[in-house]
């Protein structure tokens, strides 16, 4: 047991009078935070809480101990403080794990600027997809898209990206632009496979109180994003695309979006996750404020969705291989 991580939750709890305040205060899962003060308890022999409905409630020798942990606890935190004061300066290396797409066209072009800000600071960036692929146990800070396990992870929802159907100018000239999201079934959409194999041939659109519902098809199917974006390129077909990833082909008229009007649903949201541990490392904090403030840049330009956008995981995400289509089909009433 970790005993001073114990105190704390142990005293955050008595604070919050919960579990899940405690968690919410911590930036920890409540289960987390029960197992530790469970572990308290158990080694200390005596039950710190009386658990009812309307919260948590100290013994009176949990009233005791939280008299005598407080002043622990801020002795604690002063030698951190007096610790991060001495380390003033933000240097070492910072591992940063995120898929293909968000590191080349989001995390990269950007990297510069944290750079300038902070040149004691190396940066390892590892291709994930998830949480659990075999370099992760390596990662200080993970930005992913999507719906990761966060397991004992700090997890900051970032919202979902704006998503768009895209094709070349030199495509639409030749094959015309849809008028209505039915239009995109006599097109080449070549599609993208999820990580868990599923194919996402089911494109949604909200207009309004208007819903479309269009299963489209093409002959190039990939797990490889970037495939089906140099396939779009290549102006062989009409493609969906997170802006945060193709931004600078939308902004130099590379890709031309249609049926601007209708919003796209389904688009993964955008995660930052990080170890508790590492939250008062200063190369990993002020990474951390850096991404956010990317994140901020971005919705002012309109790169993140509305409000009408999906934001519940979709059916198709828990299918292994098949379409998105028949998991749509096999759920409806």
């Amino acid at each position: 047991m970790d005993k001073p991580k114990a105190i704390q939750y142990f005293v955050a709890a008595a604070e919050s009078r919960s579990f899940a305040g405690a968690a919410r205060k911590l930036e920890a899962s409540v289960s987390i935070v029960h197992k530790m003060v469970n572990a308290l308890e158990s080694h200390l022999g005596t039950p710190l809480f009386e658990r009812h409905n309307r919260g948590l409630e100290l013994t009176s020798i949990g009233a005791a101990y939280l008299d005598a942990a407080r002043p622990l606890l801020d002795g604690l935190t002063e030698l951190d403080q007096q610790v991060t004061r001495a380390m003033a300066g933000v240097s070492g290396t910072l591992v940063v794990g995120a898929p293909p797409q968000l590191a080349h066209n989001f995390l990269g072009p950007a990297l510069p600027r944290f750079i300038v800000a902070h040149p004691d600071v190396d940066i390892d960036v590892r291709v994930i997809h998830r949480t659990t692929d075999p370099d992760a146990e390596a990662v200080d800070v993970f930005l992913l898209q999507g719906w990761p396990e966060v397991q004992d992870l700090v997890h900051r929802k970032l919202g979902h990206a704006r998503t768009v159907v895209a094709a070349t100018p030199q495509y639409w000239s030749q094959h015309g632009l849809p008028r209505e999201p039915a239009d995109l079934a006599t097109h080449n959409c070549p599609l993208v496979r999820n990580p868990a194999g599923a194919l996402l041939d089911l494109w949604v659109f909200v207009r309004g109180t208007e819903r479309a519902e269009v299963k489209v098809n093409g002959w190039l199917r990939s797990n490889d994003r970037e495939l089906v974006l140099a396939n779009v390129l290549s102006h062989l077909g009409v493609g969906r695309f997170n802006v945060l990833t193709t931004r600078s082909y939308l902004d130099r008229g590379a890709l031309v979006p249609a049926l601007v009007e209708w919003e796209i649903q389904g688009g993964p949201p955008l995660n930052l996750l990080f170890r508790p541990n590492q939250r008062r490392a200063p190369r990993v904090r002020h990474f951390v404020d850096f991404v956010m403030t990317l994140i901020s840049e971005h919705e002012a330009e309109g790169g993140l969705a509305g409000k009408r956008v999906l934001a519940e995981r979709p059916i198709w995400h828990g299918l292994r291989h098949g379409r998105a289509s028949m998991a749509i089909r096999a759920h409806s009433p």
